[in-house]
């Protein structure tokens, strides 16, 4: 499982986050929703610490991971997150492994 963040959508959260210089975490997770890669599933953010980390990157000061517990969402695929500069919004991207 790889996690890869773009400079740009990392400057995208610290602006819409009001992220400031202090350590920052943004942990990914699978919530009830749709459009995610799995049907019934969607992608959640939160600000939160790790605790039992799958995966994680450091993008621009900030930790962007997923939870142990959240890698059965993961398997099989790697998460590129990406700028969609049109919509000015992150777009999540499964990678088959």
């Amino acid at each position: 499982m790889g996690l890869t963040i773009t400079n740009d959508v990392a400057t995208w959260y610290k602006r819409e986050l009001d992220i400031g210089s202090e350590p920052s975490y943004i942990r990914f997770f699978p919530r009830y929703g749709h459009g995610g890669h799995i049907p019934g599933f969607s992608m959640g953010i939160n600000h939160d610490k790790p605790k039992k980390t799958y995966a994680s990157t450091v993008v621009e000061g900030i930790t962007f991971f997923i939870e142990s517990d959240d890698a059965w969402y993961f398997e099989d695929v790697s998460l590129q997150v990406t700028l969609n500069e049109d919509r000015d919004e992150p777009e999540f991207n499964y990678i088959p492994q």
